[in-house]
């Protein structure tokens, strides 16, 4: 039997199924098309330019503004300089030392924090005799900044680990705390009439309903908090400190070593958006039941 189809014969596939004129073999692949993969990677592209594109601006600025004079080099060194000067601290080690501490410091104290203020905010949201009870003291310690109070930890706690670690602690409650107990009491109305038209115990109606609506306003006070916890630890580690980027930027300034200072710096900035991104994945995990436009 011939292999060749006769002129004005249908094509027919491999099974049998006839092929759609001029559309030649189709994608059975798992995957996407070859279309589709290239107009995402185009729009990632796109996407990732346009976030960088600010950000090599001022690097630029940077490098030029100090090599035109329109700042002064000495206070302002290029941004290759500071590059240079990270570099250098890198490889010697020193950088990775203080960053370890600074880390293992406000890592230490916020998750303490997010152990403590997220089930204290769900128990004052929940339960009015606590908010009653707790309120008046929560006033007056949330409008206490925890930079006021960095002498008076330094006082009780010594300028050791626990002074550090407490004030970060101090610090990240609050946006977490708050968050938590808003998140409590705005609980749509309309979600807890229906639970409890169907006659959910009051426990299964925090569980079931409480909670999965209060995740993305706690998540919220959380990546606050993550914010918080570097910027105040920096801060406290210019007291006492021994080690830390803290004690990095302070010892490079009082020396005078200023590319050194911005090195440290830009580290800080760096943690702090790695911290961030970290938890923004970590809130879509926990909210991956809502839907997204």
């Amino acid at each position: 039997m011939s292999a060749l189809l006769a002129p004005g014969t249908d094509r027919t596939t491999r099974h049998g199924a006839s092929a759609p004129e001029g559309t030649g073999t189709p994608h059975t692949g798992p995957g996407p098309s070859r279309p589709a993969r290239g107009r995402r990677l185009l729009i990632l592209a796109r996407t990732a330019l346009t976030r960088t594109a600010v950000l090599a601006l001022l690097v630029a600025l940077w490098e030029t503004a100090p090599r035109l004079g329109l700042a002064d080099r000495v206070f302002l060194p290029p941004f290759s300089e500071v590059a240079a000067a990270w570099w250098e601290l890198l490889a010697d080690g020193q950088l990775v030392d203080d960053a370890r501490a600074s880390l293992v410091r406000s890592l230490s104290g916020f998750g303490l924090a997010v152990a403590l203020a997220v089930p204290l905010g769900l128990l004052i949201g929940w339960y009015k005799p606590v908010a009653d009870l707790l309120g008046p003291a929560l006033e007056v310690f949330r409008n206490t900044a925890a930079l006021a109070l960095l002498p008076v930890f330094v006082l009780l706690l010594g300028i050791g680990e626990t002074s550090k670690v407490s004030i970060v602690l101090y610090a990240c409650t609050w946006p977490i705390l708050l968050n938590t107990i808003s998140a409590v009491r705005t609980v749509d109305p309309t979600l807890l009439k229906l639970a409890r038209s169907v006659g959910l115990p009051p426990w299964r109606l925090f569980t079931k309903v409480i909670l999965p609506a209060s995740v993305p306003a706690v998540f919220t006070g959380i990546r606050l908090a993550g914010a918080v916890a570097i910027l105040v630890l920096v801060a406290a580690e210019m007291v006492g400190a021994k080690a830390g980027l803290g004690f990095l930027i302070n010892d490079s300034q009082y020396n005078f070593a200023i590319p050194q200072m911005y090195a440290g710096i830009l580290t800080v900035s760096a943690l702090g958006v790695c911290f961030n991104q970290f938890l923004v994945a970590l809130e879509r995990r926990f909210t991956s039941w809502r839907t997204t436009r």
